[in-house]
């Protein structure tokens, strides 16, 4: 094998499976400045990445359509709420709150793929915008119309603690199989249906189709605009499945503060998993590894015990060194084999 050929196959392997090896060193890191590194807290990062994975997951296949969700924080804050007005209505029975989180959530990226696919509206635009009204709502609804619905007004939406399926969620949300969190086996199942969806599926196949050429998909005859609304109605049951798992882990949910920054979060997830933001490139099973190295980028300032103040921009930073090394990689290895030459 020629010099040319071994840099084509490295850059390959580099552009593919990038996330592992950044996962790997921040994994490293975190284990050499954690005292309290643990195989508990290893597994207990599963737990914490459970929520934002699941949403993240969805982002990843809206990104693959080159487009974006604002809304995905905000959402999670709306049907999570109702959730819970839903499960104190119906005395605690869990199947209604469970559909209800997947069909609100179905129906709110309903509204973001019908402006975003069929109107052709800019994502950007359309999210951020459907970002304000849903927790806007969220907000006046506990405030306001629970008083009339349920008797009593909070800022907090809560699940009353006596009634039948409190138990039961709750032990869920916070439960283990052996030693690995329930939420996170469920992350892990998710994310392996994404990746047969992605991989073995003709609809994966026209996902990946679209954002690589928008254009190039419609001549073959793929109705982009279906597979892109359809990409934000699946982001939408993700965040209501999400949704269900917060008000499992939490019995609560707080409208002012439940998702905030959760579509950042998501992005740098999908970012950290090697999708491209412009579509058509990536592996969902990279949505696994972005999600569980944005949770232990958080332990590893917490093990370091900096300021609270500037955890953001040391999330910022590492995020763009996470993508120099990505972008970089493999041109610096393609000068290296080119000087051997």
């Amino acid at each position: 094998m020629n010099n040319k050929s071994k840099t084509n196959m490295i850059g390959k392997i580099w552009r593919g499976y990038s996330f592992i090896f950044v996962f790997f060193i921040i994994f490293l890191v975190y284990a050499l400045t954690s005292s309290g590194f643990t195989w508990s807290a290893t597994m207990n990062i599963f737990r914490h990445s459970a929520v934002i994975g699941i949403v993240a997951l969805g982002m990843g296949l809206v990104c693959l359509t080159g487009e974006i969700d604002l809304s995905a924080g905000s959402t999670l804050a709306f049907v999570s709420g109702f959730s819970v007005v839903i499960f104190n209505m119906t005395n605690g029975n869990i199947a209604a709150t469970l559909i209800f989180s997947l069909v609100m959530g179905a129906l709110l990226g309903l509204i973001n793929g019908i402006l975003v696919g069929v109107v052709k509206m800019p994502s950007f635009i359309v999210t951020l915008a459907t970002m304000l009204i849903y927790r806007s709502f969220a907000q006046y609804f506990c405030q306001h119309i629970s008083k009339k619905l349920i008797g009593g007004g909070s800022s907090v939406y809560k699940m009353t603690s006596g009634l039948a399926g409190y138990d039961s969620m709750y032990g869920f949300g916070n439960g283990k199989l052996a030693t690995l969190p329930i939420v996170g086996i469920v992350l892990i199942l998710f994310t392996a249906l994404f990746v047969y969806i992605t991989n073995d599926t003709k609809f994966g196949k026209k996902i990946y189709a679209v954002g690589s050429s928008e254009k190039g998909a419609f001549m073959s005859g793929i109705n982009v605009r279906l597979m892109k609304m359809m990409s934000f109605v699946i982001m939408g049951v993700m965040i209501g499945a999400a949704a269900f798992l917060w008000i499992c882990m939490n019995g609560s949910s707080d409208p002012a503060t439940t998702g905030n920054s959760y579509e950042m979060y998501a992005i740098a997830a999908v970012v950290l998993g090697g999708i491209a933001m412009s579509g058509g490139k990536g592996k969902m099973i990279g949505v696994l590894f972005g999600s569980l190295s944005y949770t232990v980028i958080d332990k590893i300032i917490i093990a370091l015990k900096m300021d609270s103040l500037i955890n953001n921009a040391i999330k910022g930073i590492i995020l763009i060194l996470v993508i120099l090394i990505q972008v970089a990689g493999p041109q610096i290895k393609e000068k290296f084999m080119t000087s051997k030459e």
